[in-house]
């Protein structure tokens, strides 16, 4: 599918390019919901928007080709099995360690559960990127029992949680809700499935290996992918391919290298990945896809690089990861069903990317 020219002047709150995404190159994760839609795993339908609303009205919805909910196992008309029934958090709790194991988090990382009761029922689960208050109070909309969220709320210590500013505010509506918080940050980075793999899969690489494997974990768990195009592709090819895939943000995504030059080994890394450079070098990509990536690492990768390689693919940080949360949600329900529970799970329609327009000196 071909894409439009990014203008002077972009709204982050529409979509950059065609529809998304392209035609032929969809992710591969199970059933991924594309931005802008309901992604509904089981039960009602969440009735977090409105189907005949257009997309993009809504500035913090990931407004893409269609606004209509996507479900993905029982329709909602249909009654469940009678052996399946409501899990309690601590039980979600032990589903998620299942797939992301805290023993995968980084030293540096806090995961885990933020907030909420082991014993509260948990009949509504919401997946979303960042615990902002707007994706709380969309999950409270909906009735969510339980929040999990890819960004730690409280990553640094605090000596206090009062109302009085953001996140104080965030533990406070969650609490007052009876909405449980959980993280699953690096270690859902890190395990088979997880946000690499699931951007490795959307590009469509084959043989793909861990850029930093895990210290403990399986020989296929580690920070960022490494892998192999079907075929070669351009440069800008590739940078299509990904930005017709990924959320429609303000920033775009932002390439450094020959737009012509053909790539064939790609590294990835979902969110910010600018610390990987010596794996991305010793792995012998041909591209670095990532986000966040700073003036001066960048600058300096591409001072060391060899007749230009890796060329640079940065993108939002946000859009990089939101691919991995209809996987996430789909994996907790299965994980959940084999355990004998039944639960409804939505994907956050809410944009948290935190730019709203760009500036650019043309198309």
């Amino acid at each position: 599918m071909s894409q439009e020219p990014m203008n002077s002047l972009h709204d982050g709150g529409h979509p950059a390019g065609a529809d998304l995404p392209g035609a032929g190159e969809a992710p591969t994760v199970p059933d991924a919901a594309l931005p802008g839609e309901e992604f509904l795993v089981s039960g009602e339908e969440p009735g977090l928007g409105d189907q005949d609303d257009a997309p993009g009205e809504d500035d913090e919805s990931l407004a893409a080709a269609s606004s209509a909910s996507l479900s993905l196992a029982e329709p909602a008309d249909e009654e469940q099995p009678e052996d399946l029934n409501t899990p309690v958090l601590s039980e979600v709790l032990l589903a998620v360690e299942e797939l992301w194991p805290d023993s995968l988090a980084e030293d540096w990382d806090r995961v885990g559960l933020v907030v909420g009761r082991p014993d509260a029922d948990v009949d509504r689960i919401m997946f979303a990127v960042d615990p902002t208050l707007a994706v709380i109070d969309e999950a409270l909309e909906w009735g969510a029992k339980l929040l999990i969220t890819h960004h730690p709320l409280l990553l640094k210590g605090v000596n206090s949680v009062a109302a009085t500013n953001g996140k104080g505010q965030a533990v406070h509506r969650l609490i007052e809700g009876g909405c449980a918080l959980l993280t699953v940050h690096t270690n859902g980075d890190s395990a088979v499935g997880g946000v690499s793999d699931v951007l490795a899969d959307a590009l469509g690489l084959q043989d793909v290996m861990p850029l930093m494997p895990a210290t403990h974990g399986l020989v296929e768990e580690g920070i960022g992918r490494v892998g192999l195009l079907e075929g070669a592709l351009t440069l800008g090819d590739l940078a299509a391919r990904i930005f017709l895939t990924l959320p429609a943000v303000a920033g775009g995504v932002r390439v450094a290298g020959d737009r012509d030059a053909l790539v064939h080994k790609v590294a990835v890394c979902g969110g910010a990945g600018d610390s990987l450079f010596d794996a991305v070098r010793a792995s012998d990509a041909d591209v670095y896809v990532t986000a966040d990536l700073r003036h001066h690492p960048a600058s300096e990768a591409r001072e060391a690089s060899l007749d230009g390689r890796p060329y640079l693919i940065d993108l939002s940080h946000f859009a990089s990861e939101w691919l991995w949360l209809p996987a996430a949600a789909q994996a907790l329900s299965n994980v959940l069903a084999d355990q004998g529970f039944v639960a409804e799970l939505a994907v956050s329609q809410t944009n948290t990317d935190p730019w709203d327009f760009i500036l650019t000196p043309g198309n």
